[in-house]
């Protein structure tokens, strides 16, 4: 009986050691803190995913930069297999599929759910396609999440064009971006993680940045910068990638999995921003922060500054970009 005992309890170690060994273990680097909508989003599409797969595959989600503090960085280490997933804006992942500018333009949308209309529909799912792929790009499109609309977020009041001159702001490490600043009359600034934005401006090494609410808020970014421009230039949506070599390491079941996982977090990840937009908002104008709402015709000529981008940088999709506007007509 004490033989068979051991035996039993050997029997039941061993396989607890090889169901333990089974467990895949993946990383999810995502730069906005514990309690964002993207991190909360990240957060349910690994617990979808380790249900689905009855924990055969088990995704360990570090937030608020602790892993990776620029998106560019985490993109690279998909390329290389060194991470798994992470949740980066559209405009970097433009690099590798260039129409996704079309998708950013400025002006280009009349609303949210204009843009939903798109990016759900045949463009852009198409462009999540393409991702995976492009040339070399070593990642795979998941899902789309929400960011809002951006605005200019600065220390010093903007009403037209013209206060724009000579400011420094921030922006993110695409061509687009950066060209939208220079015909706004002041100088882009790249290479600056969003942990660290609220630093560059308290020490004068740019005058402010562009983005969301939600962001400006959580990072404490209008602690530095309390002028808040809404001039919503443009909806840039959120991408959850994956690393193509992460991906071809796991059986094909569970890859389908992970995709399905991703796409049923959407829906979750756009009901959280939009309470936490307007939570963010409320936090910033009962802490001082200064809403400079346009008036129309300062909103026109800021439209008419940034046209000349249509032509640069859209002119290889000017049937692309009059889909999308035709959309539009239906809201």
């Amino acid at each position: 009986m004490k033989k068979f005992l051991v035996l039993f309890l050997s029997t039941l170690l061993i396989l607890s050691v090889a169901t333990a060994s089974a467990q895949t273990v993946l990383k999810l680097s995502e730069v906005h803190a514990p309690g964002y909508p993207t991190s909360l989003a990240d957060e349910e599409f690994a617990r979808l995913v380790e249900e689905r797969t009855e924990g055969r595959i088990k995704i360990e989600v570090y937030t608020g930069g602790t892993l990776y503090g620029a998106e560019p960085d985490a993109i690279q280490a998909l390329q290389l297999g060194d991470l798994a997933f992470t949740r980066v804006s559209a405009s970097p992942v433009s690099n590798f599929v260039p129409a996704i500018n079309a998708i950013q333009m400025p002006y280009l949308y009349k609303s949210g759910e204009h843009m939903w209309e798109v990016l759900n529909g045949e463009i852009g799912q198409k462009f999540l396609a393409e991702i995976e792929t492009a040339p070399n790009s070593g990642l795979v499109g998941l899902c789309y999440y929400d960011a809002g609309s951006r605005s200019f977020y600065l220390t010093r009041e903007v009403n037209t064009v013209a206060d724009m001159k000579g400011l420094k702001v921030r922006v993110q490490d695409n061509q687009m971006m950066k060209r939208m600043v220079e015909l706004l009359g002041a100088t882009p600034v790249t290479g600056i993680g969003p942990n660290d934005v609220q630093q560059a401006i308290a020490t004068g090494v740019v005058d402010g940045a562009e983005n969301n609410w939600p962001t400006y808020q959580n990072m404490g970014d209008y602690e530095a910068a309390k002028y808040y421009i809404l001039d919503q230039h443009t909806r840039v949506p959120e991408i959850l990638l994956a690393s193509a070599e992460a991906l071809a390491q796991l059986d094909p079941k569970d890859v389908e999995i992970i995709k399905a996982a991703a796409k049923d977090t959407q829906e979750f990840e756009i009901a959280e921003w939009a309470k936490k937009e307007a939570s963010s908002e409320k936090i910033v104008r009962d802490a001082g922060a200064i809403v400079v709402e346009l008036a129309p015709e300062a909103r026109a000529e800021f439209e008419a500054a940034m046209a000349p981008l249509y032509e640069e940088f859209g002119a290889d999709w000017t049937d692309l970009i009059n889909q999308i506007k035709e959309i539009g007509n239906k809201f």
